[in-house]
């Protein structure tokens, strides 16, 4: 679904502390752009912001970078974490904000830009198999990854895309994950702590269930 055009979304985003204009320019030193050294963790395709925004007001002891590529959309996320941290009574201040094509992420994150936890909600899963290359959960894009995941980090993935989910599973296998937690039906499994994303509830409202798993690398066998 197309968001249509906001006038006001470039401006107030140029005026936002917290939003990133150049992300590319902070390669390989994320970690110096944030006021208070802390883990990293990163959602791609943030949406709307209700999960960073959820996610990092519960969290404060750990720095989130929240990624999308439309400017409007990214201006509705920011008033979403404005508003989630202004009931709380907290500053914006472990949350970087920013518009980058995921599909070039390397030219964003550097091998010294480390992150413990990679979330990718409700990607487009584009279904035709001339398109899947684009799939931000295909090899070409979880090798990008790797480079700058910790060894033991965890990547959260979330769809209503049964194709996709099943696709996904032998993606990880591929680049040498391994599924530590997997659902078919995440609202009636027995994962605790899931925050509910837009999509997440549009898709649950038509009877969807949510496919879900957490993933890691496979650590080295030791000889």
């Amino acid at each position: 679904m197309r968001m249509r055009r906001k006038p006001w979304a470039r401006p107030e985003l140029a005026a936002c502390p917290f939003f990133v204009d150049s992300p590319l320019e902070n390669r390989n030193r994320w970690e110096q752009w944030f006021p208070i050294k802390q883990p990293l963790h990163m959602e791609l395709g943030c949406g709307k912001g209700t999960f960073t925004a959820q996610l990092a007001a519960q969290n404060p002891e750990i720095n989130y970078i929240a990624v999308d590529i439309k400017s409007e959309v990214l201006a509705v996320a920011k008033r979403e974490i404005e508003r989630v941290y202004s009931q709380l009574g907290q500053p914006v201040d472990n949350i970087a904000l920013m518009s980058q094509d995921i599909e070039r992420i390397d030219q964003m994150m550097g091998e010294t830009d480390r992150v413990d936890r990679l979330y990718i909600n409700f990607c487009n899963p584009w279904p035709k198999p001339a398109h899947r290359k684009r799939r931000l959960t295909h090899p070409r894009q979880l090798e990008k990854y790797k480079t700058f995941l910790n060894p033991d980090a965890r990547l959260y993935f979330k769809t209503d895309d049964g194709g996709l989910f099943r696709d996904t599973l032998g993606y990880l296998e591929e680049c040498g994950f391994e599924v530590e937690y997997s659902t078919l039906d995440l609202h009636h499994s027995d994962y605790e702590g899931n925050i509910v994303t837009e999509h997440e509830m549009m898709f649950s409202r038509q009877g969807i269930p949510i496919k879900f798993l957490i993933a890691r690398q496979k650590l080295p066998v030791n000889q």
